[in-house]
């Protein structure tokens, strides 16, 4: 298991999307005060909630956001607790009933219906947040009625059409509708929404405004602060209308395909923030037009190609800049204008051409403190091992680079520090240890030896990843865990280190992911490990373990959160009890809602888990992890003795290798039960089990190279998922069943088989000659595979990574070394 992709990615996820800035604008308290409310209301309150599914609900907080009139006791301002409310939102609901609202927040419910248009019966309503509840179909005409609404957000739901007719809403300083599915007839020049000539807050980002050029309609919102029309489908020139925009401080226009000049935009003076990224403009662009701006502290450019001729040294543009982005730029020598910005905070560089060293000056500009050059092509930096000491920097990435000698002594201030897939030499610097703070530390994929530096114990307190993976440490794994330890994951396979796992692991109560596979490490299977309340995986492979798996009192595994083991290739030995997956994780699903596990703990940078999958040989790293992810690899060692039939609890396994191993009688009727597995490899005696038909969601089959005797049940044909299987090399018998996933197999998948018969064998079972038309479709399929029957077969999961690995095996070896090899390259 791997844990360093995704790389480090500092502020810069804020500036892709461009979002950080949408918190210019705070919804005012509208209530005064908070009295005892009137009985009815409450039972009103009361029945609103029994009208849904609340049992996600909070309890307690329900009623914790309720606020009502000094005076009358009426209910004026009403805040669910988040997730609170399922299914759908009445026309009839108790809710319309509570007519003296002023501020109305439903966010982040599951609704999953229509906006009623009885909201626009709560005719005082001055803050209404409707945002992120799965709402469909299109805005009501009544809200024109709210004529007191001065806040309106219905983002991140699934509305369509176009913006409704406004009649009275000369309030509405605020609207925000982005993350829907709009129309273009909202930005007709006749909308409605060019009506509402006080607003200062415009968010239409991500809606279907498909091949609508930009309204010059927008001038005459000439009150606007911040507009964002991001990934809205624009096309076209920006209006010189834009220029009445004069108060203008925010302004997003990335992923459009704008064409034409932006020199509208370099008359809006007062902008503090710019989001032009990804615009496929088709020349290179003169960032000396922006010259104009001089409050501008934010500018987002990447995914756009800027002239040579702006980056020069004399350029006076964007003095005052604090935090700019030209990733993905196509620049191929480094920026030196960048030398007269004494007040850049943050700088992104990231995937470009940029060869050669990183200039001495750089480290001299007095506040930066984040940058990130990933993805280029550097070879050093100028200047002495010191150069670093002294710089203000605090997150710094110079992952995927080519970066070689020894690593220079870092800033006093470093907090993050990403240099991973590069050609670091020598020992890693002890003094890293004498900085004030650490949270992250990824030096995977270099060439570092020596031992780990016992000092990383010093960032108890702020260390959540330590990510060593593949260089050349020796050693023992050291003493980084002492009491209150927040450190979350822990990578040092791929090295060379001895001796055992320290004990003090114990003291890391936050750990989730510990990797210490492909090393030299001998000791007993660390049952003490399953003290740690939050590990999700354990990988040990390829280490000298030794002893038994099971625990002394053959009592069941119990691990609480464990979902990935992989323990392949030691030297583990005994017997399982029939108990030993009892209280194994893999049976349910994650309970925070996560879709992917990772940390994101820190609003500077996002640092994602990763895991190597390992399938008869195929080996490739897989980016994200699900939460929902669970695999067993008990494969090399000397297990014996029957296969416990609690394995049968794990319904959410996808993987389960227990091959190579002593392993002895049937396999357990209670796989039938394992309803999501994807790929299954035992090795043992005895006959394939008609149970197997039971594994719905089964989509990769390699029992090849044992002693397995009988017929293929055919029951498997019925496996409509299976897109990958192989019985070769044992003792079957009988006729290969007809089902289209199984005929759509190679030959080879069913050699070695004296008195097996059927296609896509040769030999027919009734001995008739096949026609030679077939003959030709039987040798096609044995040389070329049948893309079409694996279409019908794709499963989710891990489908189509096992089946290219397995079919570019057996037939062109070369092709697979040398697509894993680019695999690993464009991944590290």
């Amino acid at each position: 298991m791997s844990a360093m992709r995704l790389p480090l990615i500092l502020l810069f996820v804020l500036l892709r999307s461009c979002i950080f800035a949408s918190s210019v604008f705070l919804i005012k308290n509208p209530v005064d005060g908070l009295v005892p409310c009137h009985p009815q209301h409450i039972q009103a309150l009361t029945q609103f909630k029994n009208e849904f599914d609340s049992s996600g609900c909070n309890q307690t907080d329900y009623f914790n956001g309720v606020w009502c009139d000094n005076t009358t006791g009426e209910v004026t301002r009403l805040k669910l607790p988040e997730g609170c409310l399922r299914e759908t939102l009445s026309s009839n609901s108790s809710l319309f009933s509570l007519d003296h609202l002023r501020y109305l927040d439903l966010s982040y419910n599951n609704f999953n219906s229509s906006v009623p248009s009885e909201l626009g019966n709560l005719n005082i309503l001055e803050v209404l947040i409707l945002s992120s509840n799965g709402f469909i179909g299109q805005i009501p005409s009544s809200f024109s009625n709210l004529s007191q609404l001065f806040f309106l957000d219905l983002s991140h739901n699934e509305l369509t059409g176009g913006f409704p007719l406004v009649q009275n809403q000369t309030k509405l300083n605020y609207l925000d509708i982005s993350y829907n599915h709009l129309s273009s007839k909202t930005l007709y020049p006749k909308s409605s929404l060019f009506m509402l000539h006080h607003l200062r807050y415009l968010d239409l980002a991500s809606n279907n405004f498909s091949f609508s050029s930009i309204p010059s309609e927008f001038g005459n919102l000439f009150r606007l602060e911040v507009l964002f029309l991001s990934s809205t489908g624009l096309t076209g020139q920006v209006p010189s209308s834009f220029s009445n925009l004069s108060r203008l401080t925010k302004l997003s226009l990335d992923h459009n395909e704008l064409t034409g000049t932006l020199e509208p935009i370099s008359k809006l003076t007062t902008l503090d923030f710019l989001c032009l990224s990804f615009l496929k403009i088709s020349y290179p662009f003169d960032l000396n037009l922006f010259s104009s701006l001089k409050s501008l502290l934010v500018l987002d450019f990447s995914g756009n190609s800027i002239s040579p001729d702006s980056l020069s040294s004399d350029s006076g543009i964007l003095l005052n800049l604090q935090k700019l982005d030209l990733s993905g730029c196509g620049i191929t020598q480094f920026p030196n204008f960048l030398k007269n910005l004494h007040n850049l905070e943050l700088i992104n560089l990231s995937n470009n051409n940029i060869s050669g060293k990183v200039p001495e000056w750089l480290w001299k500009l007095p506040r930066l403190s984040a940058l990130a050059l990933v993805n280029n092509s550097f070879t050093g930096f100028e200047g002495s091992v010191e150069l670093l000491v002294n710089s203000s920097i605090s997150f710094l990435d110079l992952a995927l680079n080519h970066f070689k000698g020894p690593f220079p002594n870092p800033p006093h201030s470093l907090k993050s520090l990403s240099a991973w897939n590069n050609s670091f030499t020598g020992n890693i610097p002890l003094s890293i240890c004498n900085r004030s703070s650490l949270d992250l530390l990824d030096l995977s994929y270099n060439k570092f030896t020596g031992s780990i530096p016992p000092c990383l114990s010093n960032f108890q307190s702020s260390l959540i990843a330590v990510n060593l993976r593949k260089n050349n440490l020796e050693g023992n794994l050291p003493d980084m865990c002492y009491d209150g330890a927040l450190l979350r994951t822990l990578d040092v396979g791929y090295n060379r280190l001895t001796g055992k796992l320290p004990r003090s692991l114990l003291n890391c109560s936050r750990l989730r992911f510990l990797s210490v596979d492909n090393n030299r490490i001998k000791d007993t299977f660390p049952f003490w490990l399953k003290a740690l309340p939050y590990l999700k995986a354990l990988t040990l492979r390829s280490n000298e373990f030794y002893g038994p798996i099971s625990p002394s009192d053959q009592g069941s595994f119990a691990f609480p959160e464990l979902r990935i083991l992989e323990i392949a290739y030691n030297n583990f030995s005994g017997s399982l009890p029939p108990d030993y997956f009892v209280n194994w994780k893999a049976s349910s699903l994650d309970e925070d809602g996560r879709l992917y596990m990772e940390d994101n703990s820190s609003a500077l940078y996002v640092y994602q888990d990763t895991i190597d999958l390992q399938y008869k040989g195929l080996k490739m790293e897989q980016a994200k992890i699900l939460t929902s992810y669970s695999t067993i690899d008990f494969s090399g060692n000397r297990l014996e003795g029957p296969i416990p039939e609690s394995i049968g609890l794990l319904k959410k396994l996808i993987a389960l290798n227990l091959s190579n191993n002593a392993f002895t009688g049937h396999i357990p009727l209670s796989l039938a039960n394992v309803t999501e597995l994807e790929s299954l490899d035992l090795s043992f005696t005895g006959h394939i089990p008609l149970s197997l038909a039971n594994v719905t969601e089964l989509e990769s089959l390699d029992l090849s190279n044992n002693q397995l005797s009988g017929t293929i049940p055919k029951e498997l044909e019925k496996l409509s998922f299976l897109s990958y299987i192989s019985v070769a090399h044992n003792q079957l018998k009988g006729e290969i069943p007809q089902g289209t996933q199984i005929t759509s197999q190679p030959r080879s998948s069913f050699e070695g088989n004296a008195e097996l018969c059927g296609f896509p064998l040769k030999g027919s079972c009734f001995r008739t000659i096949a026609p030679p038309m077939q003959q030709q479709e039987q040798d096609k399929g044995e040389e070329v595979l049948n893309w079409k029957a694996v279409a019908i077969g794709y499963g989710p999961g891990l489908l189509l990574g096992l089946l290219l690995g397995q079919v570019m095996a057996s037939y062109r070896p070369e092709w697979l070394i040398k697509i894993t090899g680019l695999y690993k390259f464009r991944n590290r």
